[in-house]
């Protein structure tokens, strides 16, 4: 599939390729270079890496109240 690049940089996503990716007016696309050196267009919340704590969320348990973190800032017993 071949489309034409305007003078601004810009190109028409063809309808076959928006329709796999599921990308309509608003929707964001990530470019990446792949390892071969070939550019690989992705809709962009499918390429977001993963926060490196995200197995760690939430794993601390509830935790000290307000109330308690200040008592112990200023020295006092919860």
């Amino acid at each position: 599939m071949a489309t034409t690049v305007t003078r601004k940089g810009q190109v028409t996503i063809p309808k076959p390729v928006r329709d796999h990716l599921g990308i309509g007016p608003g929707s964001q696309i990530a470019f990446r270079r792949a390892d071969d050196g070939s550019i690989v267009i992705e809709k962009a919340d499918r390429t977001q890496q993963p926060s490196r704590f995200a197995k760690v969320i939430g794993s601390a348990g509830p935790g000290l109240s307000t109330d308690e973190i200040m008592a112990l800032l200023r020295g006092n017993d919860p």
